[in-house]
């Protein structure tokens, strides 16, 4: 155990630095979205200023994290054909066999594309995030095309949940792909994989926040340190 973080942000920094240490020289890096994603970024940029890594190059998971990228001078690239060396992202739910729930920074399309193009996929995020279940702690975020948006919700709610439209200042929430989300709300335990194959079936359906078996491991940080799942 390393890093004895005193507060939240603190330990999302933790867990973001031990997962940098796993980038090397000249790799095409997936970056991820959402507030231990931005610790990564940070720290990123300033390896690059200080010479500690060179030749990195990144993917943007989200318009937020692009932006925040080239302004802390990290070249931002195009998902190549190749795929990426490594993505790095955090987390809302992680079960200890490393099954995730990501999606409530509303970024899950992006990030499930660079996670699977991704030779390792690698978590960070903080305590918080352990699950015995997934749904334990978060809804399920589903990115699903605004055009009849009401009939897709209707087909959701038949997996025995209820859908909630996603809102932001009073209006649908709009994904940097032009799309709405609803947060899946499950009042019982469901099978993930079961859920997952249900909603890649479903017509009107983008993308769900379900990535089962695709993280390599995960670095979680806590008050007395920074540990790591699945390695």
């Amino acid at each position: 155990m390393t890093n004895r973080p005193a507060g939240l942000e603190a330990m999302k920094r933790a867990a973001a630095l031990r997962a940098l240490d796993l980038v090397e020289d000249g790799m095409v890096l997936g970056l991820g979205t959402g507030s231990t994603a931005r610790w990564l970024v940070e720290e990123l940029g300033a390896r690059l200023r200080a010479g500690a890594l060179t030749g990195v190059s990144g993917v943007a998971t989200s318009r937020a994290t692009e932006s925040r990228a080239r302004a802390l001078g990290i070249p931002v690239r195009e998902l190549p054909e190749g795929g990426l060396d490594l993505a790095i992202d955090g987390m809302d739910e992680l079960t200890p066999d490393l099954q995730v729930v990501k999606g409530l920074g509303g970024a899950l399309t992006r990030e499930k594309i660079v996670a699977a193009a991704a030779r390792r996929f690698v978590l960070i995020g903080d305590d918080s995030k352990r699950v015995t279940r997934l749904g334990e702690k978060a809804p399920l975020p589903v990115e699903v095309v605004a055009f009849g948006a009401r009939r897709t919700a209707h087909l959701l709610a038949e997996l025995g949940c209820e859908p909630r439209l996603r809102l932001a200042g009073g209006e649908a929430y709009a994904t940097d792909n032009g799309n709405v989300i609803y947060d899946l709300h499950f009042a019982a335990p469901f099978d993930p994989h079961a859920v997952a194959r249900q909603l890649d079936a479903t017509p009107g359906v983008v993308e769900h926040g379900l990535f089962l078996d695709m993280a390599e491991r995960a670095f979680l940080a806590g008050e007395h340190g920074v540990a790591e799942v699945g390695a």
